[in-house]
């Protein structure tokens, strides 16, 4: 498949429908700008606040329109209601890797099985219909919740980059560094995955 981020890409299943994030998606998002902060205490964008909830939508739409990263809206089928939201980014197509990040969830969300259904359509989608050969995911190396979850969906660490981001309160950051291959996807990770959505 020829990937292109003008496009638009809707991924579903009977759990979740992830859709091209847009600017209007404000109305959905903004319930957790203004209640829920802690989702993005680890973040390096985040989108607390009316203003940083504006930003944050701007940078991920304009970034889609550079052809440099995909974002989402994560709408989850079970309750009904918008969830957050996911992208792929730093996409390479020349080199067939990409990065998976940029995820967070409402609290209502969190720990309800939907972002590994979220994890699985994401990976299908780059894996099989992208082409890609790799798909990276980063992390505050303090983030243990994160980096739990990137582990029990098969990621595999690869090190930690010091010293290599600036969270919005001016301190540096290091960040875990997890990959999954084109072929621990199609030999164990899809499997993996499939038995826990099951």
């Amino acid at each position: 498949m020829e990937f292109n981020c003008k496009e638009k890409y809707v991924l579903e299943n009977e759990r979740v429908r992830l859709v091209p994030l847009k600017i209007s998606d404000y109305e959905h998002l903004h319930p957790f700008s203004l209640n829920e902060p802690e989702i993005w205490k680890y973040s390096l964008v985040h989108a607390m606040g009316e203003d940083g909830l504006k930003n944050y939508l701007n940078l991920a739409v304009t970034a889609r329109e550079a052809e440099k990263e995909y974002p989402f809206i994560v709408f989850d089928k079970r309750t009904n209601n918008y969830a957050g939201s996911t992208r792929f980014y730093d996409i390479q197509l020349s080199n067939k890797c990409l990065q998976l990040g940029f995820t967070w969830y409402g609290k209502h969300y969190q720990g309800t099985g939907l972002n590994k259904h979220c994890k699985f359509l994401l990976l299908e989608f780059a894996f099989e219909k992208m082409g890609m050969e790799r798909v990276e995911f980063r992390a505050d190396h303090h983030n243990e919740k994160s980096i739990a979850a990137m582990k029990s969906i098969g990621c595999k660490v690869e090190g930690v980059l010091r010293s290599n981001g600036l969270r919005p309160n001016g301190e540096r950051r290091d960040s875990i560094v997890l990959s999954i291959l084109k072929n621990e996807w199609e030999t164990e990770v899809k499997t993996l995955l499939l038995n826990k959505l099951n």
